[in-house]
């Protein structure tokens, strides 16, 4: 008797241990930001007070797609995201002054599109619509 429950307990402090190391890898910030970067069609990685992000938002808007918007300055690891968004845009040689300048950062069907500059220059060539289009943030 006592065996079947010491091989229960076992098997129980497995499970656990198990969904522990799950949690953690999702914990990481760039699996973080890699689940909140693919959780919808298109996501904006922002600043509330910046104002090339409310641009990127009115434009995204305008075209009719509803993005997700996650404000770093208002995330509780925003700080966190943000690192990680440097190292995407800029890689390993990113610094201070190339995180400031990380948002915002556009995701489209899970992958960076980029900042302002790649969603402006996608929107006058004619290119981000099919983009939006083939993610399934535009039906049109």
């Amino acid at each position: 008797m006592s065996t079947r429950m010491e091989e229960a307990t076992v098997a129980a402090t497995g499970a656990e241990e198990e969904e522990v190391a799950v949690q953690a890898r999702w914990r990481s910030p760039y699996e973080r930001v890699a689940r909140m970067a693919s959780g919808n069609a298109v996501v904006v990685f922002s600043a509330s007070g910046c104002c090339m992000c409310h641009v990127v938002k009115q434009l995204l808007l305008g075209l009719g797609v509803g993005p997700t918007v996650y404000e770093l300055d208002q995330e509780k690891n925003g700080g966190e995201i943000q690192a990680v968004l440097c190292y995407l845009i800029y890689g390993a040689g990113g610094t201070s002054t190339s995180e400031a300048a990380v948002v915002p950062a556009v995701f489209v069907g899970g992958k960076l599109l980029g900042g302002v500059e790649k969603v402006m220059s996608s929107h006058i060539s004619g290119s981000l619509v099919p983009l939006l289009k083939q993610a399934g943030a535009l039906w049109l």
